[in-house]
């Protein structure tokens, strides 16, 4: 999955557009939308040149496809949450198995959900840090208004995504990996 980590509500229709546009005309995926994504009502499924997302060292074929969310949600592989958050200012690590410092998180993350704005106090810098720009170990996290879900891909090639993110206006992006 990929995550414009920049893209607010009213630019993301936009950008999710010029995106789509770009991957259909790669052939990455199709234009037409078919129910090829789980708990989605409708996606874009692997196009015919699928392998440019994914070069050549896959192990399976894609046989889900593209969902493209275009509103405020917080993205997640589908593992276990993340061992610490990672403050962007100073590196250090907020350790989420403390009962307290998840506490901080979760409430954090839900008014982000509900109101597009909420920090969390880095214990190790005093500093208020929005939620999305905080860093995940282990199992990343990502929080944003555009969304590119490759649901059942092979890992996405690091120049696939720099191409993709090159659409986004300049946009900082994160990279989700997993099993969704």
């Amino acid at each position: 999955m990929i995550v414009d980590l920049d893209a607010g509500g009213t630019d993301a229709e936009r950008l999710a557009r010029r995106a789509l546009e770009w991957l259909v005309a790669e052939g990455v995926v199709l234009a037409e939308r078919t129910p090829c994504v789980l708990g989605q009502p409708l996606g874009h499924p692997p196009g015919p040149h699928w392998q440019r997302a994914v070069g050549d060292d896959w192990d399976f074929e894609p046989w889900d496809g593209l969902a493209v969310h275009t509103r405020r949600t917080g993205f997640t592989s589908g593992a276990d949450l993340p061992g610490a958050a990672l403050c962007p200012r100073c590196g250090a690590p907020a350790p989420l198995d403390d009962d307290a410092t998840w506490r901080r998180f979760r409430a954090a993350m839900r008014v982000w959900h509900d109101t597009g704005a909420a920090s969390v106090g880095c214990a190790a810098c005093a500093t208020a840090v929005p939620v999305p720009d905080w860093s995940w170990d282990e199992a990343p996290l990502a929080f944003g208004h555009l969304g590119f879900e490759f649901w059942n891909w092979p890992e996405l090639t690091d120049g696939f995504r720099a191409r993709l993110a090159a659409l986004l206006d300049g946009h900082r992006t994160a990279y989700v990996w997993g099993a969704y």
